[in-house]
């Protein structure tokens, strides 16, 4: 590989230089004319050995654009050299694959900023211009060290929501911030926590994950802080605590608005302190863990409500990561589908499978109230029910209507009820309206658990009766779930 001669062009000795690295010719062409009329000296190179070439020759520029993939060293790799030996040289990463593991990695290694493709050429020029103050023009550049790392993403889109996302979770997967993770239910929150935990300097230690919603009440304390034998009745050994857990790792707090308020105190002195006491005992802990939240909650209005700390929301909040809902980034549906579809059809042993076109177009035109998650779900019925090696549009109508609740009022389910009824009378049982009763709030309530993933709040509400009231039907065997 060589550099290209006809990416080079005269500039005013005074003009910032920058160079433009990518093999794809005419995006160095557009880039570099693009930034030619806007005043800059603009070198153009194909791939990364010439551009080792040329520092070696007449020393780094004031900013440099390089592409991810690129044959030889990828953009990554050329950073890492970039940055060993100019650290203080501006590097923007551009790239057509907006991942989690691409955008983590290329801040790790020092970019400045990460440009997705394809991009508006006057956001390019006026990106160079941010970029530019404070590097003087032909300045000195220090020799230093950095290093580029690898992860594999979990979060899949490439819409404009996601693609911020990704750039936010790489910038802020290396600081030691408090993050707060906004969103639907089922848009994909712990993945966004995952993600900031695998990307960071505490990747190698544990990730602990805690939804307060799935443990009652009077189980959370303990649940969080550990606690020594004897604290209470049936406490026979001591427990250690999902804090002391991840001791210098990251612990996730899901469903962060359902916390009982005076365990809202406790957290926001770990917070502060960074210490504890077990339930029950004398000792104080110290842990050095990193706390991201989530809630599908307005906690602002919780706040006013008099259910949520205004002093916990502060500390938590430091940075907010809104999750977009699935119907406002329809774009990413077909990525996201054939993803859950390749992985169902994998772990069911069945044989792959596709989607014809209009079955594609009637899953972007679906609303998906339960967001990814329910596109999730749909995609493993489609695997293990859908007849054929092509999913049509009829089977994707009855995977996504299989998933709706079945009214009361339907004949099939007045059909069954009578059924059940009439071969209960003819066993000669007695207390049928008991009987029948304890089965519907079992299975409304084993239904709605399911559905919501654990989330007894959500699930009350969803069913329209107190949390009290569900883990009392429940009974005392699934109340400490």
């Amino acid at each position: 590989m060589s550099i290209d001669p006809a990416n080079f062009a005269p500039a005013a000795a005074s003009a910032p230089r920058i160079w433009v690295v990518d093999d794809d010719r005419s995006v160095r062409f557009v880039l570099a004319t693009a930034l030619r009329d806007a005043g800059y000296a603009v070198d153009g190179f194909d791939s990364a050995d010439p551009v080792l070439q040329a520092l070696a020759a007449r020393g780094a520029p004031d900013l440099l654009f390089t592409d991810v993939r690129m044959p030889g060293d990828s953009g990554l790799l050329l950073l890492d050299k970039l940055k060993r030996a100019y650290p203080q040289l501006p590097v923007i990463v551009m790239s057509a694959y907006t991942d989690v593991a691409s955008t983590a990695g290329a801040f790790r290694g020092g970019a400045h900023e990460f440009l997705s493709k394809p991009f508006d050429l006057d956001d390019a020029v006026a990106l160079a211009a941010r970029s530019l103050p404070g590097v003087p023009a032909g300045g000195a550049i220090v020799p230093g060290r950095a290093q580029v790392g690898k992860g594999s993403a979990e979060l899949i889109g490439d819409s404009p929501a996601m693609r911020a996302l990704f750039r936010a979770i790489g910038r802020l997967a290396q600081a030691p911030l408090s993050v707060l993770v906004t969103g639907e239910t089922g848009t994909g929150k712990e993945l966004v926590a995952r993600a900031l935990h695998r990307e960071s300097p505490r990747a190698r230690k544990p990730f602990i994950a805690l939804n307060t919603a799935a443990i009652p009440a009077e189980l959370l304390e303990s649940e969080l802080f550990g606690h020594e034998a004897g604290a209470f009745t049936g406490a026979q050994r001591r427990h250690v605590g999902r804090f002391e857990q991840a001791d210098g790792g990251t612990l996730f707090l899901d469903e962060i608005g359902d916390m009982p308020l005076p365990l809202q105190t406790r957290l926001l002195r770990v917070l502060a302190e960074g210490e504890f006491f077990r339930v029950g005992g004398r000792e104080l802990i110290r842990v050095d863990v990193r706390v991201i939240a989530a809630t599908h909650q307005d906690l602002e209005a919780l706040v006013v409500e008099g259910r949520f700390r205004a002093d916990l929301l502060h500390r938590l909040d430091v940075v907010r990561l809104q999750l977009p809902p699935l119907r406002e980034r329809r774009g990413d549906v077909p990525r996201l589908a054939e993803n859950f579809l390749a992985i169902a059809a994998s772990k069911l042993g069945a044989p792959a499978k596709r989607f014809a076109v209009p079955a594609m177009e009637a899953m972007r035109g679906h609303d998906w109230p339960g967001n990814v998650r329910e596109l999730e779900n749909v995609c493993w019925r489609l695997a293990a029910l859908a007849p054929g090696e092509t999913i049509t549009a009829a089977d994707m109508r009855g995977a996504l209507s299989s998933g709706l609740s079945i009214a009361p009022q339907g004949k099939e389910w007045d059909h069954a009820l009578a059924a059940w009824v009439q071969a209960r009378l003819a066993e000669g049982a007695d207390h049928l309206h008991a009987e029948a009763r304890e089965r519907f709030d079992h299975t409304l309530l084993e239904v709605a658990l399911e559905f919501t993933h654990g989330r007894r709040a959500e699930a009350a509400q969803r069913l329209g009766v107190g949390r009290n009231t569900l883990t009392r039907k429940l009974g005392p065997g699934r109340a400490r779930r």
